[in-house]
Formats: structure tokens, sequence, C-alpha cells
């Protein structure tokens, strides 16, 4: 119901004119990602609408299908589970295939992945003795307390099918802003929060991640997703995303975010130092 709801109000948002529309989800990868999507429209001389910080993948999705936006960054394990419904698989050519052949009847264009795969995470403070893995953690949980995103707690891809595959649950868990899951942690707060590969707070915090011994998480590889009708129009733009593909290995990623998160940046900016510095961007026409 929320997604109808925010996708109404984006009514006339569209592409129209030299425009394209970009959106992003409400996090600060997401943000940064937007951000980077909207300068490369920039750097082949069209006008990029920003709509970030939509909300989450359920909103982006329906903005994207309505036409209320041309493009966003979705992962491959997101739509494979979350979106599409369909049963997760490990193998991340499989995954990207998957979807692409799925999003095509829809008129949607998944390009080439930016370079980084950011699963989820489960991740916990890094003086906790001997807990290694997920499995490490199931006889522990049921005094620790865990703090996941909404998205977490209630995707297939998410909770439920960890609890089911691990045996894991919790004395208690609670539900919170992506922003503070880290904050809770460092806090005492919680003992365990589900986070992403990519977050830079953790290698900043000393955090550890727990290696998921039974390879549960499906692949998440980023990559743009934009209307086959706008690539068809554009066709520079086309060009342009493609040189994306591999641009964003995860340790470039967690260092995007950080000098965001960490060095409190603005992303714009953060990004156009990342595109000179790779000489990605084509001088704006």
């Amino acid at each position: 119901m929320r997604a109808l709801v925010l996708v109404a109000l984006l009514a006339g948002c569209g592409g129209g004119g030299e425009r394209v529309v970009v959106g992003s989800k409400n996090f600060t990868e997401q943000r940064i990602l937007g951000e980077l999507l909207a300068q490369t429209v920039e750097s082949v001389g069209l006008r990029a609408e920003r709509r970030l910080d939509l909300g989450g993948t359920f909103v982006c999705d329906a903005a994207i299908r309505a036409g209320q936006i041309d493009a966003y960054v979705e992962y491959t394990g997101t739509a494979l589970t979350a979106v599409l419904k369909q049963a997760p698989e490990s193998d991340p050519g499989r995954v990207l295939a998957r979807v692409r052949d799925a999003y095509a009847a829809a008129g949607l264009v998944w390009t080439a992945p930016l370079g980084f795969d950011n699963t989820f995470a489960l991740v916990i403070r890094g003086d906790e003795p001997g807990v290694r893995t997920i499995s490490d953690a199931v006889p522990r949980a049921r005094d620790w307390r865990a703090a996941f995103g909404y998205e977490f707690k209630e995707r297939a891809d998410g909770y439920p099918g960890l609890e089911r595959v691990y045996g894991l649950r919790f004395k208690e868990i609670r539900i919170m802003d992506l922003g503070l899951l880290y904050r809770a942690l460092v806090d005492r707060q919680a003992d365990l929060v589900a986070g992403n590969a990519t977050d830079a707070q953790i290698e900043h915090l000393h955090l550890a991640v727990l290696a998921d011994d039974r390879h549960y998480f499906p692949p998440y590889q980023a990559a743009p997703v934009v209307r086959r009708a706008t690539l068809e129009r554009y066709p520079a733009l086309a060009a342009a995303l493609e040189r994306l593909g591999g641009a964003l290995p995860a340790e470039t990623m967690r260092r995007l975010n950080f000098a965001v998160d960490g060095e409190h940046r603005d992303p714009a900016s953060v990004v156009r130092e990342f595109q000179r510095a790779h000489q990605l961007a084509s001088a704006v026409r």
C-alpha cells in the first residue's frame, strides 16, 4: 500500500522532454548510486531529475514499472527473491540471467553490473570470542538481542529463510531504521545486526561479519535497471551506463559509503571525485 501511495505522488514526474528521472532507495549506498546514475545522465548532455530516497525496494520497483522513474540501481538477489518471488540460488551468472529475462518482459533492462556484491551480512562486535560463522552464533542467539531493518525482517531472503536454514532464534528482535543499526550494536543495545557487505561502518567500527557457512544468502550484484524506451531514445546514455560496468569493486563502494556516512560529505561531491579519478564521465555537451 505504501508503495502505491508513493508512486501516486510521483505521477507526472516520469520521463518527458530531454530529461531522465533517476530514483534510489532510502539508504546511503543507494543515494550515492542514484547520484552516480544522475551524473552519468548529465555527462551525455541530458537533464537528470533526481528522485532519490524514494523508499524501499518495492517503492522503487513500482515506480519504474509505472514509468514514474527511468532508472535506479537494484541488486540481483533482491530482484529474484523479493520482487519476482522466485527461489534463491547461489550462482551469480544464473541469477543475473534470470532477472534480466524476467524484467525484459516488462520493458526493463539490467545494464552491466557495477562490480560489487552487496550481500546481507550478520554483524557482531569484534570482541565477541569464538563466534566466526552464523552457525557459531546459533547457540548464543537465544540470549542475544538482534536489530534488523524492516525489509530484512520480512523478506523471504532475509530473516524468515535464515531462521529456517540455521534454526537461528533470538531473545528479542528490534526493528530499526537502517542508519541506527550499527550505533545500537556499538552501544550494546543489540548483540547482532543485519547489515550489508559494503557498509562502511563495519571496518571503521572494528566490527565482525559472520561467515554464511551454509551459503544461505543469494548473490546481490548491483546494477542499473533502466526502462528500455529510455535507452532506445538516448543511445549515448546506454553506452555511458555500460562504461560503469565493473567500476565499483566492494572496497571502493565501502570507501564511498564511508566518505558520506563517516566523513559527512555530500554524495554529489563524492561521486564527482570518483568520476574524475576513474575518468568515467564524458564531457557534458
